[in-house]
């Protein structure tokens, strides 16, 4: 299969969806990292409340749009590469997101601006997978960053 084709498998397996799905696409990925993007839609549920007239995207969005491409979408990767999980099986396994440190909100997110997010991964033991998380606008603009934890379990 194609490094496209494994991609697309990853993001297909992530299983937010919309209108909670905030990655779009995930451009690379090996054992130490991955790096994935999503476009905030002009018409997204939250903006018409935040803020009425001057919509920003609000922080909880930003580190939901993190943890979905650096820790579910590489969690699963790494679950298959590296535990031989079956990839038929991840549906069975739910990330709960566990822990975010340091987080920093640096620039805001405005209604039609794309991100990309960039996960490192800090370590990947039992059922945990910490990454020091980062996202950027196109102009390389840090939006945010910090570290997230997730596990994963069978609910």
């Amino acid at each position: 299969m194609s490094d496209n084709g494994r991609l697309r498998q990853i993001l297909d397996a992530v299983p937010q969806q919309a209108p909670f799905r905030f990655i779009d696409e995930i451009i690379e990925i090996d054992r130490d990292h991955i790096v994935g993007s999503y476009m905030f839609r002009k018409d997204e549920f939250f903006y018409e409340g935040h803020f009425p007239g001057h919509p920003i995207t609000p922080g909880v969005i930003l580190v939901e749009s993190m943890a979905q491409v650096a820790v579910v979408a590489f969690g699963i990767y790494l679950l298959v590469e590296e535990r031989n999980y079956p990839l038929e099986r991840v549906a069975e396994i739910t990330t709960l997101f566990s822990l975010m440190e340091n987080m920093e909100f640096l620039q805001p997110v405005l209604p039609g601006e794309r991100v990309t997010v960039t996960g490192e991964r800090v370590y990947f033991r039992r059922s945990s997978l910490k990454v020091n998380a980062s996202m950027l606008k196109d102009d390389g603009t840090v939006v945010c960053r910090g570290t997230l934890t997730g596990t994963g379990v069978n609910l």
